[in-house]
Formats: C-alpha cells, structure tokens, sequence
C-alpha cells in the first residue's frame, strides 16, 4: 500500500497545536494490559500517544511513516521511535503487552496491520485504536464550525476520513472485544489557538493547495466574533475500538 502523506507538509504546526490525549486514557490501557513491560504505538505521529504510554509502560516502540512527523516527535527516555508503516521492526514475536493507534488507524493497510498486531502481541494483549471527530464548544461556533467542516473543505477531506468520524465502527475488528472507555479531550483555547488547531486539518491542507487560498481566514472573524476574548473549553469526544487477542 502507497503511504498517504497528508500531514508531513504541517508537521511543526501539528506537534505544536494539536491536543494531547488525557492522561486517563492510558492508565485505563495499562490497567486492561496483560502486562507493562512494552507497547507498540502504530503511526505515532509525534509522539503524543507514545508519550502518553511511556508514563505507564517500561518501554514504548512507536513507529511512523513521516519522516518530517518524526523530527518533531517528542523524546523520552522510555521511547524508541521508528521510521516504519504498518509493521514493528525489531519487535519481537509475541513481545508486547499493547499496541496502539492513535488517530491513524483509518490510514493503515489493516491486512498488514491487524496480522503484524497478531505476531507482535503476548497471549491477552490489548489492541486499542481511536480518534476523535468534530469538537463542541457552543451552539453559534459548532454551527458555523459545522458548515466549515462540511461545505467549505467538505470536498478536501480524503475519503478516509469517514472511519474518524464513526469511531471505526465500520471497521472489521477481528479480536475479542472490550467497551471502549467512555472519555473526552478537553483543552482551553483562545480563537487564535483554534484557528492554529484548523491549519493542520488535512482537508485545509488539501483545499489550499487546490485553490491558493487559505480557507481558515475566510472563517477568523466570524470566528473571533463569537469567541470573544479569552479562552474557551473545547471538547472532542473520543471514539474507538479495543480489544483482545486470545
């Protein structure tokens, strides 16, 4: 499968604004985990996820197609990050206790993906992968964030980005399953902060390299005017699958 690099382009810009993952999330993994000894994290961008892993596993392997993603990941001691797809060199047969795809699973080549999951995870392991879709803030800013999503970059986006808005439902999950936790991503922004967050939008990407626009700045003042001044909560509920192999 051809790698599909939609994000390389905005690297900086995504390791600097885009959220990270409640810490939450990550203990709830460690604590369903057979054990804690290693995690594989699968398209680690840079290393928001495996960062996340780190404080609760010995040691975290996470892999990345983008060379660009991974000079802006994030070091830590208990990180070994990998130029690598779908596939974990270096991991050992049955080695793994987690794997984990944060936010790019509706990228991967699952008939690589979910056997090289099968070779690389202990009897017990726990697969995990999620994303999160369309935040809230209020009803005016969801509304005309909503018509930005859908009509003005709505073409942009790449046809996978369905799975992201569903929460992989669709999604041929081959593994025991879990109920995924039920938990949110919060930050507190200012307008500008959002606007930031907008730029690394794949399908932002894609529309101004089409048109020569930027459609982000088409949005900023009806932005700023239903913001106001200060910072906000935005929420984005996460969605995913989990499971086991046996």
């Amino acid at each position: 499968m051809i790698f599909k690099d939609h994000f390389s382009i905005k690297a900086a810009a995504y390791a600097k604004v885009r959220p990270n993952y409640p810490p939450a999330l990550f203990a709830e993994f460690a604590r369903l985990a057979p054990g804690r000894a290693l995690a594989w994290d699968c398209g680690t961008g840079n290393g928001q996820a495996a960062v996340g892993l780190a404080e609760h596993f010995t040691r975290v392997v996470a892999t990345e197609p983008s060379a660009a993603q991974l000079a802006e990941a994030v070091a830590h001691p208990r990180v070994t990050y990998v130029l690598s797809a779908e596939l974990a060199p270096g991991v050992a047969d049955h080695s793994a206790d987690l794997v984990t795809a944060a936010q790019a699973a509706h990228w991967f080549d699952l008939g690589i993906f979910y056997p090289e999951v099968r070779r690389v995870l202990r009897p017990g392991g726990l697969l995990a992968i999620w994303n999160y879709a369309v935040c809230s803030i209020d009803p005016l800013i969801d509304a005309t964030l909503g018509h930005f999503y859908r009509e003005t970059v709505g073409p942009y986006w790449p046809p996978e980005r369905r799975h992201a808005e569903n929460g992989y439902r669709d999604f041929a999950f081959p593994f025991r399953e879990i109920v995924f936790p039920k938990l949110d991503l919060e930050v507190r922004w200012t307008a500008d902060d959002f606007a930031a967050y907008l730029r690394t939008w794949s399908s932002v990407t894609h529309y101004t390299e089409a048109l020569g626009l930027d459609p982000v700045a088409g949005l900023e003042p009806d932005l700023h005017r239903l913001w106001g001044h200060g910072r906000r909560p935005v929420v984005w509920p996460l969605g995913g699958r989990l499971g086991r192999v046996d």
